[in-house]
This record gives structure tokens, sequence and C-alpha cells, in this order.
């Protein structure tokens, strides 16, 4: 008993340690297969700064993992995804053709953003499939950026205060401001479907497209969520 007070601890340091610089690999190898689906995103540059920003340190010969470390952090971290989210990160995978390990970040950071929030995961996912396909480097021609394209003249105020130098490429990162964007214009607007236009930037549009491409989006989860619990049944 005396003994387990002092190796529990112990062993939660080093999975944090590990866990820490596993999420830097996998972000970075994952990211590399994203960019593979960026139509919007253009240039070499462009990717190398993105990735600069967001590991502004590098990842030294001293910190890469072993492949085993990668594979026990990445099995802990997807433990965390409740069922129907590793479902539809399953799904997005196959239809997206990302690795699971690039989408793991994201997924994990819906879950948990839309549970501080109040919100429901899929529909933050669902928020994603339509504004980037996934792609963390997509910015619009209004200047939009990221998995969520949020706008960052309207909301930097809301990033964390170790934010990188561009921090809504920032997979991780922008999820977080923009579930927290999405649930402010709901509650601003008084519901989900006038508080998506005004997200998706369309609040004047009568036939609220926006809002239905997304809402038409997390249907499609929740079918491919569905057909995932009969097949493993």
């Amino acid at each position: 008993m005396f003994a387990s007070q002092f190796l529990f601890p112990a062993v939660q340091r080093v999975v944090a340690a590990v866990s820490h610089v596993v999420r830097k690999f996998l972000m970075l190898a994952g990211l590399v297969f994203l960019l593979g689906l960026a139509g919007s995103f253009q240039g070499q540059a462009g990717f190398l700064q993105g990735l600069q920003a967001m590991f502004p340190a590098g990842v030294s010969a001293s910190e890469t993992p072993t492949a085993e470390a990668v594979q026990v952090v990445a099995q802990i971290e997807t433990g965390r995804l409740v069922p129907s989210m590793l479902k539809a990160l399953n799904d997005v995978a196959r239809r997206y053709r990302v690795s699971r390990e690039a989408l793991l970040p994201i997924f994990l950071a819906a879950q948990d953003s839309a549970r501080e929030q109040g919100l429901d995961p899929l529909l933050v996912v669902a928020v994603i499939g339509v504004e980037s396909g996934f792609n963390p480097f997509s910015q619009s021609v209004v200047g939009a950026q990221g998995l969520m394209q949020v706008m960052p003249r309207f909301h930097s105020d809301k990033l964390p205060q170790d934010a990188g130098e561009l921090p809504f490429f920032d997979p991780v990162t922008n999820v977080q401001v923009g579930t927290r964007v999405l649930r402010e214009s709901i509650a601003r607007n008084g519901g989900l479907i006038p508080g998506l236009q005004q997200f998706g930037g369309a609040i004047d549009d009568p036939a609220q497209r926006y809002a239905s491409k997304v809402l038409a989006e997390r249907r499609r989860l929740e079918a491919a969520i569905r057909q995932g619990t009969r097949q493993t049944a």
C-alpha cells in the first residue's frame, strides 16, 4: 500500500510525459495525411510555416517516441472517446481517407470542448466537416482559419495564453475556440438554427442553407454510428 502511493504518481508522470511527446508526433505525422485532402491549401512554404507555428520548439531526436510508445499512448487516448465518437471517427477516416491517428486529436478536442460548452459533440464534428473538410490549414477568402473557420480578428481574445504564433491553425486550439464561438452564437440568437446561420456568416439567408447543411451532416454521422452499432452487435 505504501509503495503504491509513490508508484502510481510516478506512472502518471511517465504517461503524461510520453503522451505530450506522442501528441506532437501524431499531429505532425497526421497533418501530412490531412494535407492530402486540402483542396484549398496552397504552397509548401505555407505548410512549413504552419508546422513551425504549432511546434515552435520542434521535436528533437531525444523526444522522438518509439513505435511502441506511440501505439500505447494512442490506445490510451482512443479509449477516452465515447463509443459514438469512436464510430464517427472511423466513418470520417473512411470517408475522407485520413488516418485515424490524424483525426484522434481533433475528435478528442471536439468531444471535450462540446462537453465544456454544453453542445452535442457530433454537431461540432459536423461543423468541422462542412467548414474545412478536416483540413487544419484551410483559410477562406475573408480570413477565416482552420478546422472550424474561426475569424482571428474577432476571436483572438478567446485564445489560451500559451497559444503559438499561428494558433488558429493548431487543430486543438481551433476546435476549442470554434466550439466556444458556436455556443455563443446559439445563445445569442436564441436557437440552434439561427445560431448556426450566424456562425456560418449567413444570418440573412432565409433559406437557412448553412444550418441545413450542418444538420444534414450530423444526421449522416448519426446514421453511420447506428450502422456501426448494428455491425458490431
